[in-house]
């Protein structure tokens, strides 16, 4: 992969006990054991950044209660230059919240106020649970528009700062695209720390900057409305109408969905509870329905395929939602079971999608098994892709990322954990890079993952 190893770390590199003075009352964890488990995410999920980042970890966590309590946090690291690297729930899958250089993990996760909500917007701290946000807008009407796969357990911070679409992405696109994050408001790593807001196009220098661009503490984020969705699971003999179908109705504009994912047998035979419902050999098309359009959906069906579950959507703790066997819960599911296959991110062109998919799946038969979700971007329907990969070496995962390229079909690479290395442009956005050296001078906000950003000498 691009990326080098990470740097070993080690002990006794910063005056912990004088950061714990400065802070005060802040509650801290400093159990060795307890902070070695709370500094890794799921980058196991890559044999490559298994390898590169096992044992790095903070040596300190901090739990702010509050924006005042990250202000002070954030001047005692400055002062004493500590690296500084924020957490929500930990359920990225880069790296992006393991700190590659130790110093304090700044837990957020206490940070989950609503402050308030309004037909189609809510304004919230950026440690609260997306599911228990949900749970807070749904008696007005209203949801959020995407979410990961690990909504029930991931902060809408932690969502902002790694993540990029998810549920929902087949009718409004991922977090890139404007209007999908209103406004965020952030803390600066300097001597006298600074609260900014950064409103409409300025909110996209912390989208998906690994926290490399400042500390989210509050979001402002639209919401969509809140149907009652269907959960659906179509069988299909063939990938191939599974496919064209999945197209026809991400493409139907009158029909109200959230969810469309294609995906070839024998990616469903490692599904758990959902597995009885996934035909031995058939090819699957997950689904959420929104009730009003669920006729609609079966009639764009017809007899190409079967429905074997149709149940109304329930995402509370005591159940198993649909959408945790989609997005990288497939990848999960199949780790469940046999932990030597791993995955990539794709993205399609959009003027020859389900051409591009079956090009790809003939090019690398049962050697990368194609699971696709149907999204907007661009303004344009195309779909993204995390297919299971069978792995052999990273000499040849990165074989398989060039013959995708090649072919025209952009790679997020999921096995680096820079931000350059991992995204489809290979650089840091321009805004993000400088907007680090605004906000962050000495660069102690998760250091080693923006590649391209260098400290300046006067600021060291």
């Amino acid at each position: 992969m691009t990326a080098s190893p990470a740097r070993s770390q080690p002990p006794a590199r910063y005056d912990i006990d004088a950061l714990l003075r400065d802070i005060g009352d802040v509650p801290v964890v400093t159990d060795a054991q307890s902070v070695r488990r709370r500094s890794r995410d799921y980058f196991w999920y890559s044999p490559i950044l298994n390898a590169q980042l096992h044992g790095k970890s903070a040596d300190v966590i901090v739990v702010p209660r509050d924006e005042a309590d990250v202000v002070r946090v954030a001047a005692a690291c400055f002062r004493h230059r500590i690296p500084l690297t924020a957490r929500g729930a930990g359920t990225g899958n880069y790296g992006q919240a393991v700190p590659l250089e130790g110093g304090v993990l700044l837990d957020l996760t206490s940070l989950t106020a609503v402050e308030w909500q309004k037909p189609g917007l809510v304004r919230c701290e950026a440690g609260l649970k997306m599911n228990d946000l949900d749970a807070a807008t749904r008696p007005n009407g209203f949801e959020l528009r995407i979410h990961p796969s690990t909504k029930r357990t991931a902060t809408i911070g932690g969502f902002v700062a790694g993540g990029s679409g998810g549920v929902g992405s087949v009718t409004y696109g991922g977090l890139r695209e404007p209007g999908n994050i209103m406004a965020a408001r952030i803390v600066t790593l300097e001597e006298k720390p600074r609260t900014i807001e950064l409103r409409a196009d300025a909110a996209q220098k912390v989208n998906r900057a690994y926290g490399t661009t400042g500390i989210i503490t509050a979001l402002e984020m639209p919401l969509a409305t809140a149907w009652p969705w269907i959960d659906v699971i179509v069988a299909f003999d063939d990938f191939l109408d599974a496919m064209t179908f999945g197209y026809e109705v991400a493409l139907a504009d009158g029909v109200t969905k959230k969810l469309i994912t294609p995906m070839i047998w024998p990616i469903p035979q490692h599904f758990g509870a959902l597995r009885v419902q996934c035909p031995e050999r058939k090819h699957v098309v997950f689904a959420m329905i929104a009730e009003p359009s669920l006729e609609a959906f079966k009639a764009i069906l017809g007899t190409r395929g079967a429905i074997t579950y149709q149940e109304p959507h329930d995402d509370s703790q005591a159940k198993e939602p649909l959408y945790e066997y989609t997005w990288n819960h497939t990848t999960l599911q199949w780790l469940k079971q046999d932990r030597t296959i791993t995955y990539l991110q794709c993205l399609f062109p959009h003027d020859r999608v389900i051409e591009s998919v079956v090009e790809m799946w003939k090019l690398f038969p049962d050697e990368v098994l194609p699971h696709t979700e149907f999204i907007r971007f661009g303004g344009r329907m195309t779909c993204s892709a995390l297919p299971i990969v069978r792995y052999t070496t990273a000499e040849r995962l990165n074989e398989i990322i060039a013959l995708h390229e090649k072919h025209g079909v952009m790679i997020a690479n999921p096995h680096v954990y820079t931000l350059e290395d991992g995204s489809r442009h290979k650089r840091a956005d321009a805004d993000q890079l400088g907007f680090k050296h605004e906000i962050d001078p000495r660069g102690l906000l998760n250091p080693g993952k923006m590649r391209t950003f260098v400290t300046t000498q006067s600021s060291s």
